[in-house]
């Protein structure tokens, strides 16, 4: 039934360009004798009517005119008209030529085909502008009507705004376009008004009462981000932007595509080729073991292991429910792919030596850990016992099976360290390293900061808190952190672990952000005014936390070298009592003595300094740096 209808469609569009063709060559003589034709000429023109009108038909089946988007047409669209009109011209003369027939005068063939042109164009083009004018309209007179500003004024804002005009499933009613190019101010772009640039969103706010502002600009600076929400922090604006994906496919917008505003738009990195320097081929075919799979890190790991060609992922983690949900997920998106799926404890030696004798992993990501630093400061034992002695028992696991890598995955806080969190993470990286100048296992420890959006971070808080009205707590207005987006740490994470650039990588974290500055962008992201729609409360820095991290100590940046964006140094050996230490450390673990558990670490860590209050012994000396190179 639907295919009939087209058909006849088709048909009507076919004749109707016929009779077009017709009746402008009438008008065209018209025209040229001023409204008096001959009678000789209209006895000619009897005969050259059906000839222009199949000349018409003729030229719009070849450029297929019948096959028209009445909604959808474009640019392209406009020179096919422009074709048919020419071919149809063209044809109609050489018939005329051809049979001999009485040649129309050649301003005559001029005004038809001009003529034509506009009328077919108009036939086909005024559906779409009338649908857009009552699309408009109607959004306009909509209670909800969001008054809606769009910010780049190039293809891709065009782009966005015809999107937005062939539909009536949304409430942003556009007045205008902002863009930083200067070229631009001044143009009208889909009859709106390019009103000046980015700096004038504040004033065009203002005067238009603008409520909404969708950001059209492909690959715009995170700075340059960063700064607009500043300038219009004091305003309830709320914001849209097209996906990281699309600038890189600036041919195709759409609304669908638009997403709300993230605190990850604010860090945009650079995509991380695994291909590059051949990691795909180290990955590929692979078995893999990817401890804390469940959690942001470990299972965006495990994701992206899996798309690099991966053979089989063995996915281990104590939270039964988030395995059992991701084995499923990834079942379905890799098909074909082995994901296994072990509910296991780290700290239970005899199951994780179980694991290895069974899988047999060439690889080994190690992402589990316990991180939370205040809760840790209350159950030091418990931070040594996952972080020291769960990390102890992989790498000597990992060692016995003859496994080619072992990656650990540490944190910032393991440079002077003023947390048991911290103190215990920096322990583990001694563990790897001791054992990886000994072994044919590749060892390497990775460090990098706060991962926006992992569980746990500031960001899911910060959006709880704003979406309950606030207050939004921030510890200091002067505390920093480093920050990646979770895509870019692992996707980094794996290039150190297949890059083979040293024991000890530490991921460019660029530079350090101010929570408080942070806090207060999502706020004004979320379409709230920073102290007065949401207060925000400064409680103090919390047990074990500092003002500001550090992602090398001295020796370390002496010694440390950059390849794609990756930072490998040469740290100090473990001390040579390491094992010793660790003995300690599980004797005090074990009887749940915090006083000696600090006591211990401090002693494998000099440079960890406990809480004020807290009794430790005089820290031994660190011992001398490594030779460049040394380590596995």
């Amino acid at each position: 039934m639907i295919v009939r209808k087209n058909h006849v469609r088709h048909l009507l569009l076919l004749l109707l360009d016929g009779g077009i063709g017709a009746l402008c060559l009438l008008g065209a003589m018209a025209l040229r004798y001023e409204g008096d034709i001959p009678r000789a000429v209209e006895g000619h023109l009897r005969n050259l009517l059906p000839v222009v009108a199949g000349a018409r038909i003729l030229a719009s089946l070849i450029l297929r005119l019948h096959r028209w988007s009445f909604r959808h047409s474009g640019l392209t669209d406009g020179s096919r008209v422009l074709g048919a009109g020419l071919l149809g011209s063209g044809l109609f003369v050489m018939v005329v030529f051809v049979m001999r027939l009485p040649e129309p005068p050649r301003s005559v063939i001029l005004i038809e085909f001009l003529l034509s042109t506009m009328v077919m164009a108009g036939l086909r083009f005024s559906p779409r502008l009338a649908w857009m004018y009552l699309a408009d309209r109607e959004v306009g007179k909509r209670s909800d009507a969001l008054t809606t500003v769009i910010l780049g004024a190039g293809t891709a804002g065009e782009a966005l705004l015809r999107d937005l005009r062939q539909s009536r499933a949304h409430n942003f009613r556009v007045v205008g376009f902002l863009d930083d190019d200067r070229a631009k101010w001044g143009m009208v772009v889909g009859g709106l008004a390019v009103q000046g640039g980015l700096d004038e969103l504040p004033r065009v706010a203002v005067e238009e009462e603008v409520r909404h502002v969708l950001i059209a600009i492909p690959r715009l600076p995170a700075a340059r981000l960063r700064e607009i929400l500043d300038r219009c922090s004091d305003l309830s604006l709320t914001y849209k932007i097209l996906p990281l994906s699309f600038r890189y496919l600036d041919d195709r917008v759409s609304a669908a595509m638009l997403q709300d505003l993230t605190p990850e738009d604010l860090l945009p990195r650079a995509a991380v080729d695994l291909a590059e320097g051949g990691h795909l081929g180290a990955i590929a075919g692979k078995v893999v073991l990817v401890t804390g799979a469940a959690g942001s890190i470990g299972s965006e790991i495990c994701r992206q292991l899996l798309a690099s060609g991966v053979a089989r992922i063995v996915m281990v983690d104590m939270n039964e429910n988030g395995l059992y949900l991701l084995q499923r997920r990834f079942e379905r998106e890799f098909p074909g792919r082995a994901v296994e799926a072990e509910v296991a404890d780290i700290r239970d030696e005899g199951r994780i030596r179980g694991l290895f004798a069974k899988w047999r992993p060439r690889d080994v990501f190690h992402a589990a850990a316990h991180k939370h630093v205040p809760l840790l400061e209350t159950a030091p034992g418990e931070a040594v016992k996952n972080n020291v002695l769960g990390t102890l028992h992989l790498a000597r696991a990992a060692d016995a099976a003859g496994a080619e890598r072992f990656l650990y995955i540490s944190t910032d806080k393991a440079v002077r360290p003023s947390s048991v969190m911290g103190a215990t993470k920096r322990v583990g990286e001694m563990v790897v390293r001791d054992l990886g100048r000994r072994s044919r296992t590749r060892f390497c420890a990775v460090r990098f900061g706060n991962v926006l959006g992992s569980a746990g971070s500031v960001v899911p808080l910060f959006r709880e808190q704003i979406a309950a009205g606030g207050p939004v707590t921030v510890t200091d207005p002067e505390v920093r952190r480093y920050f990646m987006t979770i895509g870019e740490a692992v996707g980094l994470v794996l290039k150190a672990g297949y890059g083979d650039h040293g024991d000890l990588c530490v991921l460019d974290m660029g530079e350090p952000i101010r929570i408080v500055d942070l806090a207060r962008q999502m706020i004004t992201m979320a379409g709230r005014v920073p102290d007065v729609d949401i207060p925000l409360r400064y409680t103090g820095l919390r047990p074990g936390e500092k003002l500001t991290e550090e992602l090398l100590t001295e020796e370390e940046e002496r010694t440390h070298r950059v390849t794609e964006k990756i930072f490998a140094a040469d740290s100090p050996l473990p001390p040579t009592g390491l094992e010793a230490g660790i003995e300690e450390l599980a004797r005090a673990a074990a009887r749940e003595d915090g006083d000696a558990v600090r006591a211990a670490l401090r002693s494998l860590v000099p440079s960890y300094l406990p809480p004020v209050g807290v009794a430790a012994p005089a820290p031994r000396a660190e011992p001398a740096a490594a030779a460049p190179g040394g380590g596995a």
